[in-house]
């Protein structure tokens, strides 16, 4: 029993050994394809805040500009608002807490631009404005996504053609590949506070984001 276990080991071993092919000849190479994709949505993060020394009296000011931006926010079509992000944070000066500041957040996402501007500029009235960011929505960005795949692995397919003929071989066989995705992400611009008074509505430019697609893998020249 044991002779026969060892010899059917050892067959085993030795058609693994005859099927796994030497590697030679093996080069790496990379392609891409490229887009620009016009941004299809506006992110903006606005922030209702207070500064004082008595923390009960700034958050009562706090939640009521909140609830007032938010109240405006949800009555506007096609734009999608939450709150996030609330603060109480002590101010320290030599050591000792000196005052409090109160924070919350208040996050807007639209398809809408013209809109979104519009209600953006109303809300500042009252609250600041932390962050706009545009970029491409997920929809968007598959669909980009999508139809590059086909483009990159192209221009992956010419260049193991062309070290094909540069290195004289007759033909050439795909060992691997491996596609990713990227683009730029958006970048959030700071805004400074403003008064109360009649604030207008921020200019919005969509512009575009670069979405991209490479190819990566070996090649066995034969």
């Amino acid at each position: 029993m044991r002779g026969s276990l060892l010899l059917l080991l050892l067959a085993v071993f030795a058609a693994a050994a005859q099927a796994e092919e030497p590697l030679f000849n093996v080069i790496g190479l990379n392609a891409q394809a490229e887009r620009e994709v016009a941004n299809d949505l506006l992110t903006a993060t606005m922030v209702a805040e207070a500064e004082g020394t008595d923390p009960a009296r700034l958050a009562d000011e706090v939640n009521r500009q909140m609830q007032r931006a938010l109240a405006l926010a949800l009555g506007a079509r096609g734009i999608k608002a939450q709150t996030a992000g609330y603060q109480t944070l002590p101010i320290y000066e030599k050591g000792r807490v000196a005052r409090w500041r109160v924070r919350q957040e208040l996050r807007l996402e639209s398809a809408d631009f013209a809109a979104a501007s519009e209600l953006i500029g109303k809300l500042q009235a009252s609250l600041m404005v932390a962050g706009l960011s545009q970029s491409v929505s997920a929809e968007a960005r598959r669909k980009a996504e999508n139809a590059l795949i086909p483009e990159a692995l192209a221009a992956y397919e010419e260049r193991a053609r062309v070290v094909r003929d540069a290195m004289k071989a007759k033909s050439y066989r795909v060992k691997g590949l491996q596609i990713s995705s990227g683009g730029a992400a958006p970048r959030p611009l700071a805004m400074a506070r403003v008064a109360p008074e009649a604030v207008a509505q921020p200019a919005l430019e969509p512009g575009s984001t670069r979405i991209v697609i490479s190819v990566s893998g070996t090649i066995q020249l034969q």
